[in-house]
């Protein structure tokens, strides 16, 4: 009996042939059809970790790696991952490509463009998919955003934050106000789409100075832009020593004052951080709030896909260093998990509802393989308490059911 060696490709496949039996095996859940599916590339390096940050980035130090971030093997890692991943999407169209981080801006132009070169070979895109990088202006040169474009991006996220000094140092940013307005006069120069990151509720801010900021990130005419309340994580530096930052009714002032300035500039706020001009809307994020579906490869990256009878995630090895070990093994993967049926209503609510369109029945359905009696409860209670309002096709959320969205969130929580 000749005894043949199984090499580590053939346990692979093996094991990848396991994994679709596996997800495509009869469960409880019934998909009429699957959703429109993105691609999520995580970056993971940034110049300097932000002490209100719990993203899973990390600090490049030039002496602990060389002197340079290790993009070739990093995008060989990826490469392997895509791949080993492809059964589970086979035959699918990518919507949208989200390059995050970090800051994948800190990455060359030549491996951005062979990054999606290299993904372009491996998936069907469609012809008007949308490509988003983040950029932060501490990484800006000039011309790179624009060689960034030559690169295949279509779509640039500005991490600006603010555009006065005193609340950059106290963000730890690594820029400044000037490589601020330097950064986004590039962007507009250099894409048709692009966004701007700002933060308001920022220590010491009052609202005058929220009130400049926006009426220089709109002197831009940005085509959308992205504003969230400085928030409190675990584990951040933020959290072991808390600023001080505006009481909640100055908070509340601040984001009256922001969505009435990007109201007069024509801003339609669409989703509840997310405010765009007509036809400026990120297909990418508004794909996550509906509930659709992402493959996410990269150091920490995460992954919603749907099947016929269930919902999966997965997370991916969240050290870099180890993240490329396991993936250039064939084994990216650190936790997959099949989505509770119990819990399926709450993860769409809590994607769902921070639309200001809210979402169709219908696709509650499609989406979660549910019927309308699995949030009929909840949405009696929501509407009870004027959080939300419905018709025969649609639920919508109130303004007050924006204001206090986690109360209308937590509704749909498994019993």
């Amino acid at each position: 009996m000749v005894h043949i060696p199984i090499t580590p490709q053939a346990e692979a496949e093996s094991a990848v042939v396991r994994d679709i039996q596996h997800y495509m095996r009869p469960g409880l859940l019934q998909l009429p059809s699957l959703p429109p599916l993105s691609l999520y590339v995580h970056l993971p390096w940034c110049l300097k970790k932000c002490p209100y940050c719990d993203f899973n980035s990390h600090e490049f130090r030039a002496d602990a790696t060389g002197g340079e971030v290790p993009e070739q093997r990093y995008i060989d890692a990826l490469m392997a991952d895509l791949e080993a991943a492809l059964p589970l999407v086979w035959g699918r169209s990518v919507h949208s490509i989200f390059i995050g981080g970090g800051t994948p801006s800190l990455f060359s132009p030549a491996a951005i463009d062979r990054l999606i070169g290299d993904i372009r070979a491996r998936l069907r895109l469609e012809p008007d998919c949308e490509i988003t990088m983040e950029a932060n202006p501490g990484t800006f040169e000039k011309d790179r955003f624009r060689a960034f474009r030559a690169a295949g991006v279509t779509r640039l996220s500005v991490g600006v934050q603010s555009f006065n000094d005193q609340h950059l140092k106290a963000l730890g940013r690594v820029h400044d106000r000037s490589q601020a307005m330097a950064a986004v006069e590039e962007a507009a120069a250099s894409f048709d789409t692009f966004n701007l990151d700002i933060m308001y509720a920022l220590p010491g801010q009052t609202l005058p100075e929220l009130g400049q900021d926006l009426r220089t990130a709109l002197a831009f005419k940005p085509p959308h832009i992205s504003i969230y309340h400085l928030t409190i994580e675990p584990n951040t530096y933020f959290a072991k020593f808390p600023p001080a930052i505006p009481e909640d009714d100055q908070a509340y002032a601040m984001l009256d004052r922001i969505t009435e300035m990007t109201g007069q500039a024509g801003m339609a706020r669409y989703e509840i951080s997310a405010y765009a001009q007509p036809g400026h809307q990120c297909f990418h994020n508004t794909n996550y709030w509906q509930f659709g579906d992402y493959l996410g490869i990269g150091a920490g990256a995460h992954s919603k896909l749907s099947f016929a009878h269930r919902v999966v995630r997965q997370v991916r090895f969240r050290d870099p260093a180890r993240y490329m070990d396991n993936a250039l093994a064939g084994h990216a993967v650190a936790q997959d998990d099949e989505v509770r049926r119990a819990d399926l209503p709450f993860e769409y609510m809590l994607n769902a509802l921070r639309l200001r369109e809210g979402f169709a029945l219908q696709d509650f359905m499609a989406r979660t393989g549910l019927p309308l009696t699995a949030i009929a409860k909840g949405l009696e209670a929501a509407e009870r308490k004027g959080l939300i309002e419905r018709d025969m096709a649609r639920v919508r959320p109130t303004e007050r059911g924006f204001d206090f969205l986690s109360d209308l969130q937590e509704l749909f929580l498994a019993d």
